[in-house]
C-alpha cells in the first residue's frame, strides 16, 4: 500500500467507534480510504486506533468524537479528501445514546449487529450480521487491501482481537450462535474497523464522500 505515485489525489476518512456498556471498553479508529489509480476497489489504512479508558461518560466520550471528527473536517478543508464519515456500533447502548451523536452535529451512521443473515436498514441505522462485518475484514486482509500503521500504540492489541474475532454458524438455523454482540472478551478495535470497513464498502466508490458538506467549526 505504499507509494503514493499509485494513488489519485482522492482520500476519504472514515471514524468508526465501538460504543462500550459500563464494563466494555470504547474503541475508536480512523480509516482512511483510498483509491488506486490502477486498481478498482479501494485501500484501507488504520491510522489511529483508542480504546477508551473504562469507565469514561458518553458525553466525553462524544466530546472527544467531535474533536477528533473537527481535525479531520480542518485536513478536508486544505484539499486532503473528503470530510469525514462517522459510523457508530449502537448495538449495546440503545437509540438514546446514538441520538447524543447526532445532537453533536456529528451526522453518524449507527451499525445495529444482529445474528441473522440479512442486512436491513431503518433510517440512518443499519442492522448487520456479525458473519457480514467478519467477511469484509477477511476479504480486506486477504487481498492486502487493509494495513495497521505500525506506529499505533494498540495496533498489537488489535492484531491479537483480530485473531480471535470469530462467528459461530449454528448449522441448524444457519443464525451465528453467540448471545452477545462481543463474543470474545474484548472484540472492541475490531469491531470499530470493521463497522467502518463495512460501511466504506457497503458505500461503493469512495468518492461519493466529496459531495458531503464539510461542516467548518471552532476546536
Amino acid at each position: 500500500m505504499e507509494g503514493k505515485e499509485k494513488y489519485t489525489t482522492f482520500k476519504n476518512n472514515i471514524i468508526g467507534v465501538d460504543l462500550g456498556q459500563a464494563q466494555d471498553y470504547t474503541a475508536i479508529c480512523v480509516l482512511e480510504q483510498r483509491q488506486p489509480a490502477d486498481q478498482p476497489k479501494p485501500l484501507y489504512l488504520v491510522r489511529y486506533l483508542e480504546r477508551v479508558a473504562l469507565g469514561t461518560p458518553y458525553p466525553v466520550i462524544i466530546n472527544h468524537v467531535v474533536r477528533i471528527y473537527n481535525s479531520l473536517c480542518k485536513l478536508a478543508d486544505h484539499g486532503s479528501g473528503g470530510g469525514p464519515v462517522l459510523v457508530i456500533d449502537s448495538t449495546g447502548v440503545g437509540r438514546p445514546v446514538f441520538d447524543s451523536f447526532k445532537q453533536a452535529d456529528l451526522h453518524p451512521v449507527g451499525i445495529s449487529i444482529h445474528g441473522g443473515s440479512t442486512v436491513t436498514r431503518e433510517g440512518d441505522i443499519y442492522n448487520v450480521p456479525k458473519r457480514d462485518l467478519a467477511g469484509v475484514l477477511q476479504v480486506l486482509y486477504q487481498n492486502a487491501r487493509i494495513k495497521v500503521s505500525s506506529r499505533l500504540k494498540d495496533a498489537q492489541t488489535f492484531n491479537n482481537e483480530l485473531l480471535n474475532f470469530k462467528v459461530k454458524i449454528n448449522i441448524k438455523t444457519g443464525h451465528d450462535s453467540y448471545e452477545a454482540w462481543r463474543e470474545g472478551v474484548h472484540d472492541d478495535l475490531v469491531l470499530s474497523v470493521a463497522c467502518a470497513a463495512w460501511y466504506g464498502e457497503t458505500t461503493g466508490d469512495p468518492r461519493r464522500f466529496q459531495s458531503m458538506v464539510v461542516s467548518k467549526r471552532r476546536w
